[in-house]
C-alpha cells in the first residue's frame, strides 16, 4: 500500500489541479486568461511562491528540513541524487495536494457567497481585518497557533522512508509547523476566499507549496548544508507580520475611503513612502524584538508603524491612476451634454471593492490614446454602486449591468454601441471605441439620408 500511496497522491493532485480548469471552463477560464495576459496572474503566483519560501525560513520549519529529509531517506548514502530528488518531489507534492485542496475549498466558499458587495460591508470587512491583525500579532510573537497536542502526536507518526513515506510526511508537514506557517497559510486562504476564484486559488496554494519545498529539494539533491539557524528566522516572521498588516489595510480601503485618498501620482510621494519603509526597517521593524526591554519594544513599534505607513502609501500610489477622467455623476445632465456636443456617453459601473474596475481606471482609461479618445467622443458618466442601494440596483437593472465591471458605450439617444464586462487592456479598448465610433457615424449617415 505504501508503494501505491505516491501514485494515489499524484492522481489526487492531478484531479485537484485540473478539476478547477475543467469545472470552470467558461467565464472563470476567460478571467484566468485575462489575468495571465495582464500579468496579474504571474504576480500573484510570484507572491505566493515568495510566501512559501518565507514560510520555509521560519523557526518552526527551517531547523527541521535536514531532519525531515533524513527521515524519508533522501540523505542515505545508498540513495542516488536522482532518487533523492524524486523523494523530495514526493514530499513537496504531498504538501501541494493538501494546500491545493484548501485553496479550492476556500475559493468555493468565497464563490458561494457574494464576495462583491459583501466586501463593502463594515460588519464583514472589520472582522477580516481583525483576523489579519491577530495573525500579524502571532508573527510578532504575541502567541502561537498550535494544533492540539493529540493531533500533533498523531500527525508526527505519519511518514517513513521511501516515496510513500515522503508523500505522507508532505501532506502533514505544513500543519505540524502551524505556529509559523499558520499565519502565512491563513492569510493566503483569507485572500483566496475574498477573491472567490477557484482556478486562481488552487494555483496560488500549490505555488505556495512549491515555495516551501525549495529548500527540501536543495538539501535532498545536493550535498550542501543549510546555514545555521538563528535570530534571522525571527526577522522573517516580522516581515510576514508587516505584510499581513498591509493586506489587512488593503481590505479596509472599501469601508474607509479616506485610506484610499492618502495618495498621489507624483514621484515625490512614492519616494517619501519608500523612504519611510527604508527608515522603518533601519530603525528595527525587522531585526528588533517585542520581547526586549521597553525601549526596544517602543522602537520596534515605531519602526513597524513607519514601515506599514510607507508600504500602504506605496500600495495606494500603485492603485492610483496617472490621470482621471472628468466623471459626471448626473445621468440626465450627462445625456443632455452629449446631445448638445454631438458626443456619446460612456457609462462606467464601478465599486470600491471591484479590483477589475480599479484596474480599468489605472491601466485602460488613463492610457495614452484611450484617455484622449474618450474625452473627444464621449461624456464620461460614472455610477458608483458600492453601497448597493435601491437606486444602484435600479440603474444596474436598467443597463443590464448586474455584474462588475461594466462599461457601456451609448449614443446621445441611449442606443448601445458596445460594452465590456471585464478588464480589457488599452489596445483592446481602443478597438471597441473605434467600432462604436463607426456605429455612431453609420447611424448619423442613415438619419441624414432619411
Amino acid at each position: 500500500m505504501r508503494r501505491l500511496l505516491p501514485w494515489i497522491g499524484l492522481a489526487a493532485f492531478v484531479a485537484l489541479f485540473l478539476w478547477p480548469h475543467l469545472a470552470f471552463a467558461g467565464s472563470e477560464a476567460e478571467e484566468f486568461k485575462r489575468d495571465y495576459e495582464s500579468r496579474g496572474f504571474l504576480v500573484s503566483l510570484l507572491f505566493s511562491f515568495g510566501l512559501g519560501v518565507a514560510a520555509s525560513l521560519t523557526p518552526c520549519v527551517y531547523p527541521m528540513i535536514p531532519i525531515v529529509v533524513g527521515v524519508f531517506g533522501a540523505r542515505d548514502e545508498a540513495v542516488t541524487r536522482r532518487k533523492a530528488f524524486t523523494l523530495a518531489t514526493a514530499y513537496v507534492f504531498g504538501m501541494g495536494v493538501i494546500y491545493t485542496a484548501l485553496g479550492v475549498t476556500f475559493a468555493l466558499l468565497g464563490k458561494a457567497g457574494d464576495q462583491g458587495q459583501i466586501l463593502a460591508k463594515p460588519w464583514v470587512v472589520i472582522p477580516i481585518v481583525l483576523i489579519y491583525a491577530a495573525l500579524a500579532a502571532s508573527m510578532f510573537g504575541a502567541f502561537e497557533l498550535n494544533l492540539p497536542p493529540a493531533m500533533q502526536a498523531r500527525l508526527a507518526q505519519v511518514g517513513g522512508k521511501g516515496h510513500g513515506g515522503a508523500f505522507g510526511m508532505g501532506m502533514v508537514g505544513g500543519f505540524t509547523a502551524a505556529p509559523c506557517t499558520g499565519p502565512f497559510l491563513a492569510g493566503m486562504l483569507g485572500w483566496v476566499a475574498m477573491e472567490g476564484s477557484v482556478v486562481r486559488g488552487s494555483l496560488m496554494l500549490f505555488t505556495f507549496a512549491l515555495g516551501m519545498g525549495v529548500l527540501f529539494w536543495v538539501i535532498a539533491a545536493t550535498s550542501v548544508s543549510l546555514p545555521k539557524s538563528g535570530r534571522w528566522m525571527e526577522w522573517v516572521k516580522s516581515a510576514g507580520g508587516i505584510a499581513l498588516i498591509v493586506v489587512g489595510i488593503y481590505f479596509l480601503r472599501p469601508v474607509v475611503p479616506a485610506l484610499a485618498k492618502l495618495t498621489s501620482t507624483s514621484f515625490l510621494f512614492v519616494a517619501i513612502c519608500l523612504a519611510l519603509v527604508v527608515a522603518g526597517i533601519a530603525l528595527g521593524a525587522i531585526h528588533k524584538s517585542f520581547h526586549g526591554p521597553r525601549s526596544e519594544r517602543l522602537q520596534k513599534g515605531l519602526a513597524v508603524a513607519l514601515t506599514v505607513i510607507g508600504a500602504v502609501g506605496t500600495m495606494n500610489w500603485m492603485l492610483t491612476p496617472d490621470r482621471t477622467l472628468p466623471w459626471r455623476h448626473d445621468e440626465k445632465a450627462a445625456f443632455a451634454e452629449a446631445q448638445r456636443d454631438g458626443k456619446g456617453v460612456l457609462i462606467d459601473f464601478s465599486a470600491t471593492y471591484c479590483k477589475p474596475c480599479g484596474k480599468l481606471e489605472t491601466d485602460t482609461f488613463a492610457a495614452d490614446g484611450v484617455y484622449e479618445k474618450i474625452l473627444a467622443d464621449y461624456v464620461p458618466l460614472k455610477f458608483d454602486v458600492s453601497k448597493g442601494s435601491d437606486l444602484d440596483d435600479e440603474r444596474q437593472e436598467k443597463y443590464d449591468a448586474e455584474t462588475l465591471p461594466a462599461v457601456i458605450l451609448l449614443d446621445a439617444d441611449g442606443h448601445e454601441l458596445g460594452r465590456v464586462r471585464e478588464f480589457v487592456p488599452a489596445d483592446d479598448f481602443i478597438e471597441l471605441l473605434d467600432s462604436a465610433g463607426a456605429k455612431r457615424s453609420g447611424g448619423k449617415k442613415t438619419a441624414s439620408n432619411r
